[in-house]
């Protein structure tokens, strides 16, 4: 088959589906991608997204990239042709075609993470799903200085979670830690190299329990220099976290 390479932007609110990772009961982001491809070409398309993210977790501008027969389409009739097979809560916002080495996956040198914190005793009713609630008073400065923590390269392995098979590799680099705050949402977002699972957020569990007097900042030090600490990790729920970008 004479086939061309798209790279594809999905940008889609997770809340309702099961991740991005392929899974039986074919509740997932690349099993739409998939169907959507089958349903315009008329048969099976493999679709390689730049990495999971898990059930409850949303995505701006996921990257994807799949082979498809070569017809001479304007990529906007993909656009439109893929939008129009797609629920509404999963969106391609950019279509380009490009050469055969590009992967998604592999060819990414970087991601960016946001992470929002609703900070007010009640979460507006459409916040729900899209935020963590935290009631109690935060200090944004607080969140700066512990999120600042995480910045460089370290071995990230109290910050992993396991997936059933050993990690072989926990070193990341962070290059930028953000903290921002508007009305009651603040808003922590990360720029590395590359996340390790749930990575983003045990940091930011991490980072919001020691804010809250929940677990001495030295603590916080230690777990990133693996020196055995044996505190108990919090995991921050998955609807509060987005994929803002990837790298390339």
């Amino acid at each position: 088959m004479i086939s061309e390479r798209l790279k594809l932007t999905i940008s889609y609110d997770g809340a309702s589906f099961s991740g991005w990772q392929s899974q039986a009961n074919g509740n997932t982001i690349q099993d739409l991608m998939e169907g959507a491809f089958r349903q315009i070409c008329g048969t099976p398309i493999r679709v390689h997204g730049s990495g999971r993210t898990d059930a409850g977790v949303h995505a701006l501008a996921q990257t994807a990239h799949a082979d498809v027969p070569l017809r001479a389409w304007p990529t906007q009739r993909w656009l439109a042709a893929l939008n129009g097979s797609l629920p509404p809560k999963v969106r391609v916002t950019r279509c380009t075609t490009v050469k055969k080495t590009f992967h998604a996956r592999f060819s990414a040198k970087g991601k960016v993470y946001r992470y929002r914190i609703w900070n007010a005793p009640v979460l507006p009713p459409f916040e729900h799903g899209r935020a963590w609630h935290v009631a109690a008073p935060l200090s944004v400065t607080d969140i700066a200085g512990h999120a600042n923590t995480f910045l460089g390269t370290h071995d990230f392995a109290e910050f992993a979670a396991n997936r059933g098979q050993p990690i072989v590799d926990t070193v990341r680099t962070i290059r930028a830690a953000k903290v921002r705050c508007t009305g009651s949402c603040i808003a922590i977002e990360f720029d590395g190299d590359g996340f390790l699972y749930k990575m983003v957020r045990l940091m930011v569990g991490a980072v919001v329990r020691t804010a809250l007097g929940k677990e001495p900042v030295a603590q916080l030090r230690a777990r990133l220099k693996l020196q055995g600490t044996k505190s108990a990790r919090f995991v921050a729920p998955a609807e509060g976290l987005y994929l803002v970008r990837v790298r390339y």
